[in-house]
């Protein structure tokens, strides 16, 4: 069964056909919201908010190690998680889409392993790319199907948040060889990589990052660019469902 974890700008999920809801308990404490199930095209599909459904919670208050707890519980096997971002790099303009292929991840203090603690093992895995390949080729044959714009390929800066960074911070994570910058990549990814779970993410441009673009003085959030965005991740989700049901 495929996830979808919603992101700040994506609290509900209009093309999702709702069956029900269902409120899971965890080693973890509770999960951002209850679990929606239903169908998009006919496929089997699971909804989360990461920030809840009245989108309350801030990026490094997420219970990651919940949420991904709750969907291996109910037989989730993949993952595609929805995140908005600042663009740095110059062709990832606000209202584009990208699937990142790699993290930096500069968060600190958050619960990041299913594995601490007197009575579990040590396990380190490998996260050398900490995104699913054969996911990502499901993903980008739906990006054909839908003839949505989707770059392939970046490099994802996780910032602890809940503010957003300075220029200076954002030239520094940029000779650190970052493309764009968002609060909830991780520990998200890294606790999927540890349950066994297929994992993708697709961000989508909210903002140039401070200093660059139209956020050189200050950020800018432009509302249409916003609404195209989220216009373009349910088309994707459209066509990446269909072709699986």
């Amino acid at each position: 069964m495929l996830a979808i974890i919603g992101g700040s700008r994506l609290a509900q999920l209009p093309i999702l056909q709702i069956t029900h809801r269902q409120v899971v308990r965890t080693p973890f404490g509770d999960p951002s919201c209850a679990l929606t199930f239903g169908h998009i095209g006919g496929h089997n599909v699971v909804f989360m908010a990461r920030h809840g459904y009245g989108n309350s919670i801030a990026p490094h208050e997420v219970n990651y190690r919940a949420n991904i707890w709750a969907l291996h519980s109910v037989g989730v096997k993949q993952v595609l998680a929805i995140g908005s971002v600042g663009g740095i790099r110059p062709d990832m303009a606000p209202g584009m889409l990208v699937m990142p292929d790699n993290i930096i991840d500069y968060t600190w203090g958050r619960k990041h392993t299913f594995y601490e603690g007197p009575d579990r093992p040590l396990v380190r895995v490998d996260f050398t790319h900490p995104y699913d390949p054969a996911m990502r080729q499901q993903v980008l044959a739906a990006v054909g199907r839908s003839a949505v714009p989707c770059i392939d390929g970046g490099v994802y800066a996780v910032t602890q948040g809940p503010r957003l960074e300075t220029a200076a911070e954002i030239l520094r994570l940029q000779r650190d060889g970052a493309d764009m910058v968002g609060m909830t990549g991780m520990p998200e990814a890294a606790l999927a990589r540890e349950m066994g779970l297929q994992y993708l993410h697709v961000c989508h441009i909210a903002n140039w990052a401070a200093g660059k673009g139209s956020s050189h003085e200050r950020i800018h959030f432009a509302d249409d660019a916003l609404a195209d965005g989220m216009a373009k991740v349910q088309a994707l989700l459209a066509a990446l469902c269909a072709q699986e049901s």
